[in-house]
């Protein structure tokens, strides 16, 4: 095994990094500050112009329809159909778009901000100039998390921002428990682009390898989202309704469970029973369904404890990767290799 050995780090040499740190990674400042204006652009007309005009044309329908059923046989409603299906268009596509940065920062993170490094030998020749690893991936980290967390944030807010706005004006808006909506416009967001900037920096530490850094780590945000659709029903307790065998108790929010109850009070969860469905019968102490479901007044704290959670998760690979660094290479002298 081959340790590197490094000169003590300089003092001025945490700022020159930065310095060259920003040259370095022009392009993708580039690059990120332009999608988050444009999004928040977007985003911005969405909440305004958009949601006004496409307000406008579902009241100009919504009092045509009446007009219409009132009037038989009268003209057919004439209303601004264009900008209702402007609103939604451009609703779905920034919504997407927001969705996206978490993995599309995991790529860069695994790709260029490490595994391109390891993999040309630059991170060494930096280790060398009075740049201990310890400091070269603090600041590989610090400065992109500053920058990815303050984008992705601003992005968030100016979308629930924009779902507020349409919220009870247009008749085809999205409710707040719709899971595109609601994961864009929350702290979620924020915590899945950290954790997939953490995540990309360790792959690209672990694999040196860019490409390869890159799909480990978009590859391990997609499980991560996939855990956290799973996980955070489960993270606040629910509400439950129950009802008579009629059917499941009507309710508006996020679904945990549905199901039977019996005499006894036990619940049989998914049953596929209809209140028509010949399953009943294999049922025959049922006496009700059951609804179990988190309300709009569990916005925040399904919100929050997912983000906490998230964060929690995201100091893994952070911790992991300094360890890993730690553990090839060491901190004294000048830049010399020693066999181990």
């Amino acid at each position: 095994m081959t340790t590197l050995t490094l000169a003590a780090p300089a003092p001025a040499a945490a700022p020159r990094q930065v310095r060259w740190l920003l040259r370095l990674h022009r392009p993708a400042l580039y690059v990120w500050t332009g999608l988050v204006v444009a999004l928040a652009a977007a985003l911005l007309w969405l909440r305004g112009p958009l949601t006004d005009a496409a307000a406008a044309a579902w009241r100009q329908y919504d009092a045509c329809q009446v007009s219409w059923g009132a009037t038989p046989g009268s003209s057919p409603c004439l209303y601004d159909q264009q900008a209702i299906l402007l609103y939604k268009d451009v609703y779905q596509y920034t919504t997407f778009a927001v969705l996206a940065l978490p993995l599309l920062v995991a790529a860069w993170a695994g790709s260029a901000l490490t595994g391109r490094e390891m993999e040309t030998g630059t991170a060494r020749l930096a280790w060398t100039q009075g740049v201990s690893p310890v400091r070269w991936l603090a600041a590989k980290l610090a400065l992109p998390a500053a920058l990815v967390t303050a984008g992705t944030a601003v992005l968030v807010l100016l979308h629930h921002l924009m779902w507020s706005a349409g919220e009870g004006r247009i008749d085809t808006a999205k409710t707040w428990y719709d899971l595109p909506t609601f994961y864009a416009g929350g702290p979620i967001a924020v915590a899945l682009a950290l954790a997939g900037l953490l995540a990309g920096a360790l792959s690209g530490l672990l694999l040196r390898r860019s490409l390869a850094g890159l799909v480990v780590a978009a590859t391990a945000v997609a499980g991560l989202w996939t855990a956290v659709q799973l996980a955070l029903p489960h993270l606040w307790p629910a509400v439950s309704r129950v009802g008579d065998l009629g059917g499941v108790p009507s309710y508006s929010g996020i679904t945990v469970d549905e199901g039977l109850v019996t005499a006894t009070g036990a619940r049989v969860s998914n049953p596929y029973c209809g209140p028509d469905s010949d399953c009943l019968a294999r049922y025959d102490d049922a006496v009700g369904f059951y609804a179990e479901y988190h309300p709009a007044s569990h916005y925040w704290p399904l919100q929050l404890t997912a983000t906490a959670a998230l964060l929690a998760v995201a100091a893994l690979p952070a911790v992991a990767a300094f360890r890993l660094l730690h553990r090839r290479t060491t901190a004294p002298a000048l830049g010399k290799e020693t066999s181990v």
